[in-house]
């Protein structure tokens, strides 16, 4: 499942959709936190090729089925 959209909102908050369509709102700090510095946080982009969400120019990139397992168990990811 392709990542398809982002939308940085705040902190570590994002927006993400999916290709089927779904939109979670989430924190991502514990999924990217130690990777990502909060500065570098507006470097977020979609890979368009494997969907996958990217920061500082595709250095650290988190694969868009473990982005979507994470959200499927946050009880605090909100949709869109």
């Amino acid at each position: 499942m392709k990542l398809v959209s982002i939308k940085h909102q705040h902190d570590y908050f994002f927006a993400l959709t999916f290709e089927n369509g779904e939109c979670k709102e989430a924190d991502l700090k514990r999924v990217c936190g130690n990777y990502v510095s909060p500065d570098n946080l507006d470097t977020a982009q979609v890979n368009s090729e494997w969907g996958c969400l990217e920061f500082n120019n595709g250095r650290v990139d988190i694969d868009p089925k473990t982005l979507y397992r994470y959200l499927a168990s946050q009880p605090t990811a909100n949709a869109c």
